[in-house]
């Protein structure tokens, strides 16, 4: 066994033996009836589980244990399984075949190398490119792991044309900024990033929150913010880690001089389906088509086209993923039927009223809290909103915070990356770059950034927004 399994393993010690204490010692009756007792402590080894993923243990192991617990302790299968019937899901898994059909076809590909002929030999034109790059594929998929994986092979290119130095800031500077805008500006709308959906999902599953989130009110908490962190994250990293090499024009050279990118024909259908299907979106006051209903017409339509084939459907997205997102969906309905939320409810509420009286400074000091927890919760922090948002209302009800206002606030925690470990798609742009990768130290900075940037928008914009 090696030293980084040890540790994962001996972490997921740290969530087992205080959850097997709760089980069997029953530490906050009356409180708490002995069923909720048996479901926190499952909850908790859950998490450990996605957390940490001990003995090598994927996401759905977690889920398969928590719905096999939840049986066995007596909860009736609609509970157990609710998160599966959600909407969101059914949104999530024709979403993330849009991610399949941009790398199958190539289409992925061929516009970011398209938009990037149309920019001159410098770095602010490169990072100007990966920002419209990030944008236009946030446009045709929420899957991050889709756009960072066309995104990042492009810009270690980038670094081979230009003949960067290993380990420079200006390697890193270009790393960083593509994985950047491959995971930020789509958090603008409900349907650019993987987030999107499964919030949603979350939201909806409290009844007091049943359709809060739509396209609509999304837009209205997130894309200012969104857009602001986006441009400031590259203009002050630039400068911040601005290179003391020039760039080659050969990059450029070779992208405008190489052949001329021909769509094919599975290429057009599938850019003219997702175009319509993001229009449909952005026109939802119009129509009464749901979210869901959009997608998987749009994957119908591919399987009919055979831009997709029979083949796709077991190897075109993560299965893994969709069934710990759909379990984690379940988390509300379990911790309200075995009065866990009840629970929670008169722990957390008073713990933050000390900071609730002024909707900006709650702001900054959850978010502060959130980047720090961020550290231990790496499993894509769904774990964390999965607990948290069913309380939001028993919130607003003693404080009169808005429920969206928690939604920056989650969005922008999700996405920090102070390190590679703690940002999932981080991990994946590393391992995809090789040596081509950026510096610890240099991510380390750039994550600082992006963190004070995110406190700085918070503060400015939420007396403006809320």
């Amino acid at each position: 066994m090696n030293k980084n399994n040890t540790v994962k393993n001996t972490c997921f010690a740290l969530f087992f033996l205080p959850a097997l204490w709760i089980m069997l010692a029953g530490p906050f009756a009356p409180g708490l009836e002995a069923k909720g007792h048996l479901m926190l402590g499952a909850v908790i080894i859950a998490v450990g589980i996605w957390v940490f993923k001990p003995f090598g243990l994927p996401f759905s192991m977690g889920a398969f244990f928590l719905a096999a617990f939840g049986l066995i302790a007596g909860l009736e299968p609609g509970t157990v399984f609710s998160g599966f019937a959600h909407s969101a899901v059914w949104t999530l898994v024709p979403a993330l075949f849009f991610g399949t059909v941009l790398r199958k076809t190539g289409l992925g590909r061929n516009i970011a190398f398209g938009i990037m002929r149309l920019f001159r030999p410098s770095y602010p034109s490169l990072i100007t490119a990966w920002v419209i790059i990030g944008v236009v594929l946030s446009i045709f998929t929420p899957s991050m792991t889709v756009r960072v994986a066309i995104m990042i092979p492009i810009a270690v290119q980038c670094c081979e044309l230009c003949d960067l130095k290993k380990g420079s800031k200006g390697q890193s500077l270009i790393m960083m900024t593509a994985f950047a805008m491959a995971i930020l500006p789509g958090s603008g709308w409900l349907t650019g990033v993987l987030w999107g959906p499964i919030v949603q999902g979350l939201y909806d599953r409290v009844p007091e929150m049943a359709g809060l989130i739509t396209f609509d009110s999304w837009l209205s908490v997130m894309l200012i913010p969104q857009i602001l962190i986006s441009l400031l994250l590259v203009v002050i990293g630039y400068f911040v880690l601005r290179p003391e090499d020039k760039i080659s024009t050969d990059v450029f050279n070779s992208l405008k001089t190489g052949e001329k990118i021909k769509l094919s024909k599975n290429e057009k259908n599938a850019g003219i389906i997702l175009l319509l299907v993001f229009a449909l979106f952005i026109t939802s006051g119009l129509h009464s088509l749901s979210t869901a209903a959009v997608c998987l017409a749009a994957v119908i339509a591919f399987f009919i086209l055979k831009i997709l084939t029979p083949e796709d459907i077991g190897t075109g997205l993560s299965w893994d993923m969709v069934i710990y997102v759909a379990m984690a969906l379940s988390i509300n309905s379990i911790f309200t039927a075995t009065g866990i939320a009840g629970w929670l409810s008169g722990i957390i509420v008073p713990a933050i009223g000390p900071i609730a009286g002024n909707p900006m400074i709650f702001a900054l000091v959850m978010l502060i809290i959130l980047f720090a927890w961020r550290f231990v919760d790496i499993a894509l922090f769904l774990p964390t909103m999965a607990i948290l948002i069913p309380l939001l209302p028993s919130v607003q009800e003693a404080y009169g915070i808005n429920p969206l206002l928690w939604l920056p606030l989650f969005i922008m925690a999700a996405n920090c990356f102070f390190m590679n470990y703690t940002n999932m798609w981080a991990m994946m742009g590393s391992s995809l770059a090789g040596e081509r990768s950026w510096t610890n130290k240099h991510l380390a900075i750039y994550g600082i950034i992006y963190f004070i940037i995110c406190l700085a928008v918070i503060a400015v914009l939420t007396p403006l927004i809320f």
